[in-house]
């Protein structure tokens, strides 16, 4: 990289402390133009690297700017490969903003998003899967997605992935030498071995990619949608179990007509909950769209929240009972009896005969009064049946990944078919490099501009 490029690194805003990276060629000279350190021989261009200098920054006329410690990293011992000095300064948006502007008068170019990740990328500091777990680890909000990152970015996938990649190239190595030696009609590759070789691979690629379902479920949150009939306490359940006045609440029939979603983590493990509108037959054209919406809201979910009035239960709960069997047919159900204060105790048996057809949890609470949220929360953590994630768990949570660990399977299973036909060793070759191809693509190993614009372009700006 011949350009310095330099961005704040810490949370848009006001705060305590701000923070400046600069990283390239120039990344010390460039500082040094605007800094004087308190004492003359902790000079950045003399001082130690890995070290921590106080000083000020100072413009043009030599005013002090601000008062700073500035930390040094020299090539190839920093985050991005490169000479790397970090500024850190009181978190005045003047200050930080007036940093910037001396930095860039001094040669340094704004960085974009994700360009010093992408930096340490193309520097061989990490490969591109760990590159983006840094992205997941910022966004990680619970326990388990922080672990799961933190795994990631250690290369807890990569070391499995280079297992792969280096079994397959001893695989097709042996299956191209044969093509060399056609004519000697020699076999080196044992197809017995081959195929035992190729079923272990099968087995794991398709590990890593079921473990998907649960990585993207602890990454984006597991999708819980609240249905039931008008007015039967759905919104002010979300507004009960998020804690603010999130959706609208009113006796009014039909008052949530859009679909409203917000994230809640309950003993390290994050909900999406997706208040949907009221289910019940209306002419309304608008009212309508958000009853559709809620039906493919179900489908979508993987815990449905049925949340059941106590006091209004009659006949239309037959004909809403078999659209949501038909619509969360697979699904988690969590039967939640609502407005359990305006009826006896004795009557609860009553309402769970009612629905009795379907099996699961079944919760009575009082969404207004806040009556056995605890039991509601830890309903919701079994239904999850999430396993515990450990530090050494390799889980897959990107898309991205996951469907190159489909095309790679695809490939793989073509390898097998082939071994098992007698197919020549030209095809199985071929099929053999897809598989490594894919492979290569998570890694980095394999790439365009376009994928690592695509990829670094989501980053925050100083990441």
């Amino acid at each position: 990289m011949t350009t310095t490029i330099t961005a704040i690194s810490t949370a848009p805003g006001v705060g305590g402390i701000a923070v400046i990276r600069i990283s390239g060629p120039d990344a010390l000279q460039h500082c040094n133009a605007i800094f004087i350190a308190k004492k003359k021989t902790d000079s950045i261009l003399l001082q130690t690297p890995n070290t921590v200098s106080f000083g000020s920054i100072v413009d043009a006329k030599a005013e002090i700017v601000d008062d700073v410690l500035v930390s040094v990293f020299h090539a190839p011992h920093s985050f991005t490969g490169e000479d790397v000095v970090e500024i850190s300064c009181h978190g005045s948006l003047f200050v930080q903003q007036k940093i910037l502007q001396l930095l860039h008068q001094q040669g340094c170019t704004l960085a974009q998003p994700g360009e010093f990740t992408q930096r340490a990328f193309l520097n061989g500091k990490m490969d591109l899967s760990q590159a983006e777990a840094v992205a997941d680890l910022i966004a990680s909000t619970s326990a388990a997605s922080h672990r799961m990152a933190m795994n990631q970015m250690r290369g807890g996938f990569s070391n499995e992935l280079i297992k792969l990649r280096t079994q397959l190239l001893n695989f097709v190595s042996l299956v191209e030498l044969e093509l060399d030696f056609n004519e000697e009609d020699v076999e080196f590759a044992d197809r017995t071995q081959l195929k035992k070789m190729a079923t272990a691979i099968e087995k794991l690629i398709s590990k890593l990619a079921d473990s998907f379902q649960v990585g993207n479920a602890l990454k984006n949150g597991i999708p819980v949608a609240l249905i039931g009939e008008t007015n039967v306490g759905k919104s002010t359940l979300l507004n009960l179990l998020l804690n603010e006045e999130r959706a609208i609440v009113s006796d009014i029939h039909g008052t949530t007509r859009d679909v409203i979603e917000d994230l809640i983590n309950i003993n390290g493990i994050t909900f999406r909950f997706i208040d949907t509108a009221g289910i019940r037959d209306t002419k309304d054209k608008i009212e309508s769209l958000g009853i559709e919406r809620t039906y493919k809201k179900i489908e979508q979910a993987a815990i449905v929240l049925w949340i059941v009035d106590c006091t209004e239960l009659s006949e239309h709960s037959e004909w809403l009972t078999e659209r949501i069997a038909k619509r969360a047919a697979g699904k988690k159900i969590i039967l939640v009896f609502n407005k359990i204060d305006k009826i006896a105790t004795d009557e609860r048996e009553v309402l769970s005969q009612l629905f009795e057809q379907f099996e699961g949890e079944r919760i009575y609470i009082s969404a207004r009064d806040g009556i056995n949220t605890d039991g509601l929360h830890k309903a919701l953590i079994a239904a999850a049946q999430l396993p515990e994630i450990n530090s050494g768990d390799v889980v897959v949570s990107n898309v991205r990944h996951y469907e190159a660990l489909q095309n790679a399977h695809s490939a793989i299973c073509r390898v097998i078919d082939g071994l098992d036909t007698g197919i020549t060793g030209d095809f199985l070759s071929q099929d053999i490099r897809e598989c490594i191809h894919y492979l290569g693509e998570i890694t980095g190993s394999i790439s365009n501009d376009e994928i690592l614009g695509n990829i670094f372009g989501k980053f925050c700006i100083g990441k």
